[in-house]
């Protein structure tokens, strides 16, 4: 849309700023599309690891589900009502199941040496050589 189809349409003024940040999506949208539709989807799966592969999968499918929800929306039909609802809470509960996977392949290895050498050498043990030959407190000063 160009500055001039805007000011002969007529819409409340107040949603003016609301139909900018729309189009600047959408425009954002289509760029994010053409770059994908550029490169096959064998050749971008074969680059990725099986991981990586299924969260390109979810994305895409909660994406196309997200903007069939926008189009529902648009043609005044309640997207809540609607079965790809219950598509988008599957889709987003698998992705819960891969971020899980993902952040157990994230977490550190219990290297059981090396916490049993740490835990041994953090602990104290006294020397009688190292042990401080006066045995009461020192005396604190009076406040006046």
């Amino acid at each position: 849309m160009s500055e001039d189809d805007i000011n002969t349409e007529e819409y409340p003024t107040e949603i003016h700023d609301y139909l900018a940040t729309f189009e600047k999506s959408l425009s954002s949208v289509d760029e994010m599309l053409k770059t994908m539709m550029s490169v096959s989807r064998s050749e971008l799966l074969q680059k990725l690891e099986p991981l990586e592969q299924a969260k390109l999968d979810l994305v895409s499918a909660y994406t196309l589900n997200s903007m069939f929800w926008v189009y529902l929306a648009t043609q005044g039909i309640n997207p809540k009502e609607h079965p790809v609802k219950q598509e988008l809470e599957r889709i987003r509960t698998y992705m819960n199941k891969v971020k899980e996977i993902a952040d157990k392949k994230k977490a550190s290895k219990l290297d059981k040496g090396a916490a049993s050498r740490f835990v041994r050498n953090a602990l104290w043990e006294p020397n009688p050589e190292n042990e401080c030959t006066s045995k009461t407190p020192a005396k604190a000063k009076k406040r006046k």
